[in-house]
């Protein structure tokens, strides 16, 4: 049974519960997720697998997750890039936000979302139970995407995806 951490508006943990539940129930709950860019300022997109229970198969960021109770968000962010798509990237935390978003099948995403920026270039070998694909697109590829095809997202990428553009324009040459 995986848990997630709950949490309260300011991400003081207030206690522990089971992931399905914590998303049927709306439970807010901690969660990150994490943006790579390659060397020519493309994103790296993940495809969701298909066999995911929620979000199957929309394009995302490039890995997205929950920390373990007990497990430092650092730790988690680099446990799940392993994971998902056999990366070992440097990444900062560039901000945080909070979402609820009703999903299918009565889950509700509720999640205090940590959201990580790095630089990575190099293999990457995908978990296919975790991804379906992956592709780099420019900032620009990106926003047409998003305009013409909102739908083939996740709602959390949706909603941080402003505000990394943003943080990439700031930011980016210093890391």
């Amino acid at each position: 049974m995986e848990e997630v951490i709950l949490v309260d508006m300011n991400d003081v943990e207030v206690g522990a519960m089971e992931k399905m539940a914590a998303h049927q129930q709306a439970i807010l709950h901690r969660a990150f997720s994490v943006f790579l860019f390659n060397d020519q300022g493309e994103m790296l997109l993940q495809q969701r697998a298909f066999s995911k229970y929620h979000s199957a198969g929309l394009w995302t960021n490039t890995c997205c997750s929950h920390p373990k109770p007990g497990e430092s968000l650092d730790k988690a962010v680099h446990r799940r890039l392993k994971e998902e798509m056999g990366i070992e990237a440097d990444v900062e935390k560039a901000f945080d936000f909070i979402y609820q978003a009703e999903l299918p099948d009565h889950l509700n995403e509720h999640e205090f979302d940590h959201v990580f920026i790095g630089k990575y270039q190099g293999p990457i070998l995908l978990n296919d139970l975790e991804v379906a694909g992956y592709l780099y697109l420019s900032i620009e590829e990106v926003q047409l995407n998003l305009q013409s095809n909102p739908e083939e997202y996740t709602i959390w990428f949706k909603i941080a995806f402003s505000r990394v553009v943003e943080w990439y324009k700031n930011n980016f040459s210093k890391i």
